[in-house]
């Protein structure tokens, strides 16, 4: 489908009904009372953007009707997510109620190359470029489809207080004689072009999934001195990453160390002295005790969750972050900032992220704006530090962070856990991988607790994605066989080039064919008993 102006245009300026415009043979401008809607044709896109005064302006939707030419006889479509994954990737038939957030890719349902004629099977993208000023999401339908920008603040309609708003790029390729998995690969380098990349493969350690948040300092020695002789002759140096547990409140500020962690410097540097590189967590909007902030830094009416587009809030996130790295951590992990932006997972509103009837204190930028303005904060203030984004709108992560934790948590105790989320969200956002960000799918996890010929299928997973691999090993739990499987896979996972393609992605959410350096290779997610039929709702998912 050639990109086009849109058969429909509609302004929400509030929140129960909008105003349309159609029959244009042009859409380069349109404008109701105070506020201009723009749309420049330019290099093969659409540039959007958005001038008001004091008129709030909710969401804008575009509408395309397909011609015959255009439509599908049969069709599978994919979608992105909001910010992490939750298992819910997949392609799918027509589903008109179904959102995807970011991008939608569709095609026949062939992975074969083939000579074009008339009929042959196409791979189609729609998106946007990374970091718009918008939230983004696409529908589709039999006849046709539309993409939702969410332009609010928050849960009310942005002021612009004429400002013009860069709202969005709107891209739609077409790729042939190609496979779809090349065409997705190719597609996310055109909305992103100018990733975020480590210098080096990032891996390491990360002891989360066995000691859940009850760590200290001894332990994180221990657990460095495992990674280190796991990764023993690799030149590239692993990180060892020191997770929620380390601050006086749990999954919560002030970023002050407690009594397990004396001193966050020392530990630091006897990280060092081994030969690991040191890494640290944090969740940079939370504060709920108010210990060095005001009511006037949060969210009104939710103290405690920091409000980004206060100025002073991000000048106090920047020296947090400054504070941090002068201990001498080179790698800062956040996380949580789509659930503190939103007050919402990205799951729990598919449709738009947030709900209505509330705002940032600053008004007159849209969530995406504010939500930029942080992520630029904190890459400025980490200085030459590596950033991993957790639990970050992944659109608005692209070029702001050089890896993303792309998936919900993988588990220590249920591996069913681990191939709903990690298998799947590897898998799906594989296409980002180097395009957006390194792509990190979360830990393989060694507690004892899981079935090691399926565990170890994870493990090799990982190692030959080409993604980020962390390990997450409990030092009493790993026998001299165990040892060197995971010894090899992080020395393949750092030193090896590697290109995975999942050859049954289009009719599996949990693919089990791939290939991988041009062989051929399967991965068992299943023992002979099958999947766990009945989890309780109150299990721990750790």
């Amino acid at each position: 489908m050639i990109i086009r102006y849109p058969d429909e245009i509609k302004l929400f300026l509030d929140v129960d009904g909008g105003i349309s415009f159609t029959g244009y043979s042009t859409y380069e401008e349109i404008s109701h009372n105070d506020v201009k809607l723009n749309l420049n044709y330019s290099h093969g896109d659409i540039h959007v953007s958005l001038t008001a005064d004091t008129t709030p302006v909710y969401h804008i939707r575009f509408r395309w009707n397909f011609t015959a030419r255009e439509r599908f006889n049969k069709v599978k479509v994919m979608g992105d997510a909001w910010e992490r994954s939750y298992g819910e990737l997949e392609w799918r038939g027509i589903v008109p109620h179904r959102f995807m957030p970011w991008y939608m890719i569709e095609s026949e349902g062939s992975e074969e190359i083939g000579t074009y004629t008339e009929s042959e099977k196409v791979v189609r993208c729609y998106g946007v470029g990374v970091r718009p000023g918008a939230m983004c999401t696409w529908q589709r339908d039999s006849n046709g489809m539309t993409l939702w920008m969410d332009v609010r603040c928050g849960g009310d309609g942005v002021i612009l207080n004429s400002r013009t708003l860069d709202v969005c790029r709107i891209i739609f390729r077409t790729y042939r004689e190609t496979t779809v998995f090349e065409a997705a690969k190719k597609f996310c380098s055109e909305m992103c072009k100018d990733p975020l990349l480590p210098s080096h493969k990032v891996y390491g350690s990360n002891n989360w999934y066995y000691a859940v948040g009850d760590s200290s300092h001894s332990q994180i020695l221990r657990d460095t001195d495992l990674i280190a002789r796991l990764t023993e002759g690799v030149e590239n140096r692993p990180y060892m990453v020191v997770d929620d547990g380390w601050q006086k409140n749990p999954c919560d500020g002030p970023w002050e160390p407690n009594e397990k962690f004396p001193d966050m410097a020392r530990l630091a540097s006897e990280i060092k002295s081994r030969g690991v590189r040191p890494g640290i967590w944090l969740r940079p909007l939370l504060n709920s005790t108010l210990d060095g902030v005001t009511e006037e830094m949060c969210i009104e009416g939710y103290p405690g969750r920091l409000d980004p587009s206060v100025p002073e809030t991000l000048e106090y996130i920047k020296n947090t972050i400054k504070k941090v790295t002068s201990w001498g951590y080179e790698l800062i992990k956040h996380d949580f900032t789509h659930f503190d932006l939103f007050n919402a997972n990205g799951f729990d509103n598919p449709m738009f992220v947030t709900d209505n009837g509330w705002h940032f204190r600053d008004r007159s930028r849209t969530s995406a704006e504010i939500a930029l303005d942080l992520y630029r904060a904190i890459l400025d203030a980490a200085g030459d530090a590596v950033i991993l984004a957790c639990a970050t709108p992944s659109h608005l992560t692209a070029g702001l962070a050089h890896l993303m934790r792309t998936g919900f948590d993988t588990s220590g105790r249920h591996f069913e856990r681990t191939r709903i989320s990690g298998v799947n969200t590897l898998v799906f956002r594989l296409p980002q991988n180097g395009n957006f960000y390194m792509v990190d799918a979360d830990c393989y996890c060694h507690t004892g607790k899981i079935d090691w010929s399926l565990n170890r299928e994870w493990l090799r997973l990982l190692a030959d994605s080409g993604t980020t691999l962390f390990v997450s090993v409990d030092p009493d739990q790993v026998n001299d066989e165990e040892f060197a499987e995971i010894r090899r896979a992080l020395i393949r996972n750092a030193t090896d080039d590697i290109e995975m393609i999942p050859v049954d992605w289009m009719d599996n959410v949990n693919p089990e064919i791939y290939t991988v350096n041009g062989e051929r290779k399967f991965y068992k997610w299943y023992s002979e008993e099958g999947t766990r039929q009945f989890i309780p709702p109150t299990y721990k998912q750790y």
